[in-house]
């Protein structure tokens, strides 16, 4: 059984997505697939976001809370950081370990419970590939609504390694979700949704991200 199937709901096909449901389960995964380097890695996630002090942050998709914690000192006890997830037992996990400027709400990507223009920053971090395929056009349009306008995004995901070995391993563990080519997996959502994209590449780790701003 690959890991994947230990921290779903439901076995994941590749465009039903699916809800992490097992935090534990999913803080092991994490350290062992970013083999020790798992803070290295989300924090420079967090610095591609280019977060700033006094930021209203939504983190959409936050699992148990690790980015939305290395993002809360950084926006300083002025700003605040909101993360949102879909699975409760995942918004209980970050709100027992929640820094005094971050709060934790049960939604989804695709219906945002907050109202337009809420958030200075927007980031999403392995967390597209999860939503049902014919709803990420939704979500990346509720992104821009509660977005002020000038404000930013970033979305992060995984890049399957060059080596096709490598690949097979990662599917093993991961199941589907995880195969993709982030470039396919987004397409052209991010601009189709009123973004204006200002740069992308990869990030160490095996990460893709894009940074957009709602004009």
């Amino acid at each position: 059984m690959g890991l994947g199937k230990l921290l779903h709901q439901h076995t994941e096909h590749a465009d039903a997505g699916g809800v992490l449901n097992r935090p534990r389960a999913y803080e092991l995964f994490g350290a062992i697939a970013f083999l020790g380097g798992r803070r290295a890695a989300f924090t420079r996630v967090a610095a591609a976001a280019r977060p700033r002090a006094g930021d209203q942050v939504l983190d959409v998709g936050c699992g148990t809370g690790y980015l939305s914690r290395i993002l809360a000192p950084v926006v300083t006890p002025s700003g605040h950081v909101t993360g949102l997830d879909p699975a409760p037992e995942m918004i209980d996990y970050a709100t027992r370990n929640a820094p005094g400027n971050c709060t934790y709400v049960h939604g989804e990507g695709q219906r945002l419970p907050f109202p337009d223009g809420s958030f200075d920053l927007v980031i999403s971090s392995l967390a597209v590939h999860h939503i049902p395929v014919e709803a990420r056009p939704q979500a990346l349009r509720q992104m821009v609504r509660v977005l002020r306008p000038g404000g930013r995004l970033l979305i992060a995901e995984f890049r399957p390694p060059a080596n096709r070995l490598a690949r097979h391993v990662i599917g093993a563990l991961s199941g589907p979700a995880m195969r993709h080519d982030p470039r396919d997996l987004l397409g052209t959502m991010i601009p189709d949704a009123g973004f204006t994209v200002e740069s992308e590449g990869d990030l160490p780790y095996l990460l893709y991200y894009v940074r957009a701003r709602r004009p």
